[in-house]
């Protein structure tokens, strides 16, 4: 386990990044490990929507570790699990929880800075606070923040580089490994939060945000697809299903 976290921690390099294609479930997990992943990771909101249920732990504990046993069944790749805001109402629960996600076989989790259905995130204190708690596990914690959700980019400033580097700072004395920023597409914000961070810095792809060489310019040392790989997925099976009741000859060649 200690191997595959150091092996897991290794991969982000600050402008040779890290690009994970996010699965849902082992079958998923499979399929990109064999299409040259070097590591696998899952999207909270595509294995809960998977099995029916809401992003923001709904998805219970027990089986978002049933999943991630699923998971790690099929590859010999290093494992990070979206663990959401933790899977605990305090500090001490948190450590609990990643804890058997690290008993479970997870060489890494996601934790966001703001609690299931809460548009506000929590006090720095408190964020850093839980994110120890995560680390004291022995995984690699990559600390989301939220800092720019919902913000137009007409709207960003220095304050909020300002805003994201503070937590960037807190977060990495709390022990976190790795720095999340989604919803943030501006190259030049991008940019200066990589300069400055004392985390590398993980970057949620998008339409317009670039390519990976783009994206490694600016010193990105992680790009995630969060739940586009699902939705993507579950597209093309929607598209399929319409032809076919259509009475069309699908794509994909089924007799």
């Amino acid at each position: 386990m200690t191997d595959q976290v150091a092996a897991f921690k290794a991969l982000h390099m600050p402008g040779d990044p890290l690009v994970l294609f996010n699965i849902w479930d082992a079958g998923s997990a499979r399929a990109v490990a064999k299409a040259g992943a070097k590591a696998i990771a899952t999207g909270s909101f595509g294995v809960a929507e998977a099995q029916g249920f809401a992003d923001g732990e709904d998805f219970a504990i027990e089986d978002a570790l049933r999943n991630l046993e699923r998971v790690i069944s099929v590859t010999d790749l290093p494992v990070t699990i979206d663990f959401e805001s933790g899977y605990g109402a305090t500090a001490a629960a948190v450590g609990k929880s990643v804890g058997r996600a690290r008993a479970a076989g997870a060489a890494g989790i996601n934790m966001e800075d703001r609690m299931p259905g809460e548009t506000a995130l929590l006090p720095v204190s408190e964020a850093a606070e839980r994110v120890a708690a995560a680390a004291s596990a022995g995984l690699f914690v990559n600390a989301r923040t939220d800092v720019y959700r919902g913000l137009k980019v007409e709207n960003y400033a220095q304050h909020v580089i300002d805003a994201v580097l503070e937590r960037a700072e807190a977060y990495a004395k709390a022990g976190a490994g790795g720095l999340f920023v989604p919803f943030l597409g501006d190259h030049q914000t991008i940019k200066a939060i990589c300069a400055a961070s004392p985390l590398p810095v993980n970057i949620l792809w998008g339409p317009g945000r670039g390519t990976t060489a783009e994206l490694a310019a600016l010193g990105v040392a992680r790009i995630s697809y969060g739940h586009g790989p699902w939705a993507a997925a579950m597209d093309w099976v929607s598209q399929q299903a319409k032809a076919v009741f259509a009475g069309e000859i699908v794509p994909y060649g089924a007799g």
